[in-house]
């Protein structure tokens, strides 16, 4: 089978191991299409990183309205659609932006199978011409892929009612994000560091983490990996409480960096706040840490306790008594320490790696293939 995947996210190198995988498939004959860069709404910009490129074609073109979530599409994609002629259109977008209609609609335009990916797991309405390019391809895709339970629910609760298929769009490669070395014993008092790794931004929850700390030894420290607007205002909260010495920025590093500075962190922590237009929809970094055998603590924002379930430690969103009692429970005994490192890695082997992904995204093509 013919298969064109379109994709902004895949400029993220370490994500493409799951098309390495889908290559392999029996009969698979696997194209992508994707941007030289994407142009983050928090000023940076992720520039094409090719380190998994083995068994698929890729194709390098521009996107209109390179930024713009909802906007954005590719001028040239007809023309590719027509030299590629594929079977199968995987279109790794939200059904409700405009790159979805437009591949959607060339696909049909060429009598090819199509799916869309969602994680919006927030029930939303949007004005025109939103609304009608959602229903556009609610009509004309054959299958959808949610990247979460909640997201699931609200394709059916939106009107979609094709086959939907729950996986997370990428799976991990445990090759890469694995611990390098063994973690030393820890010494009692030696410093113990509270870790972030993503954008700084409000819904995540940022505050909670730095308010923890005025609740814990002062051996206990944050570093927080990452651009985005909120890090001044992150600076003047701990400013405030008197606890800046103990709090550090870095600033955010490419993906094939991530597992070393994960490594590096006593814990993990995803302290996600849920908003009226948003909750969390996985936390990839949860896995990634886990792989690494980092420790996890999570808010209960969204997907959260189901990502991390009993391999590692969950607290009420915005509680940061209750984050810091958590921190606690892993400072005072190491053995559960030991325990949820182990754990973590244990779940992301059976249920998030890319073979696995890769595997239930092939058995989608085929069910498509035989409508």
């Amino acid at each position: 089978m013919r298969v064109l995947m379109i994709s902004k996210a895949l400029v993220a190198g370490t994500s493409q191991r799951k098309l390495e995988e889908l290559a392999k498939c029996p009969g698979v004959e696997l194209t992508l299409v994707t941007p030289p860069y994407w142009q983050s709404d928090d000023g940076s910009k992720l520039e094409l990183e090719r380190l998994y490129t083995s068994g698929y074609q890729i194709i390098v073109t521009p996107i209109a309205r390179n930024g713009s979530f909802h906007l954005h599409y590719y001028p040239r994609l007809g023309k590719i659609m027509r030299e590629v002629r594929p079977e199968i259109v995987h279109i790794d977008e939200e059904p409700y932006n405009f790159a979805t209609f437009q591949a959607a609609r060339l696909a049909h335009k060429i009598k090819a199978r199509s799916l869309f990916f969602t994680w919006q797991n927030l029930y939303r309405t949007y004005p025109p011409p939103f609304r009608q390019l959602e229903l556009y391809n609610y009509r004309h895709v054959r299958a959808a892929l949610a990247g979460n339970r909640e997201a699931a629910d609200i394709l059916k609760r939106k009107g979609y009612r094709g086959p939907i298929h729950i996986i997370p769009q990428f799976g991990f490669d445990t090759g890469i994000y694995k611990r390098s070395e063994p973690r030393p014993p820890r010494i009692p008092g030696s410093p113990f560091t509270l870790g972030f790794l993503g954008r700084l931004v409000e819904n995540k929850g940022l505050p909670t983490i730095i308010e923890a700390l005025t609740m814990l030894p002062d051996y206990c420290r944050a570093v927080f990996i990452g651009n985005g607007p909120m890090k001044s205002a992150l600076e003047e909260q701990a400013a405030r409480l008197s606890v800046s010495e103990r709090v550090t920025f870095k600033s955010g590093v490419p993906t094939f960096e991530a597992p070393r500075v994960l490594q590096d962190m006593d814990v993990l922590v995803l302290p996600s706040r849920t908003r009226p237009n948003w909750k969390e929809q996985f936390g990839r970094v949860l896995a990634e840490a886990m792989a690494c055998e980092t420790p996890v603590i999570g808010s209960d924002s969204g997907e959260i306790p189901y990502v991390i379930a009993d391999a590692g430690l969950i607290f009420p969103e915005g509680n940061a008594a209750a984050l810091s009692q958590r921190v606690r429970q892993l400072l005072d005994n190491p053995e559960l320490y030991a325990t949820l490192a182990h754990k973590g890695r244990q779940r992301v082997l059976e249920n998030y790696t890319q073979e696995q992904i890769a595997k239930q995204t092939y058995e989608v093509y085929q069910k498509m293939m035989q409508e």
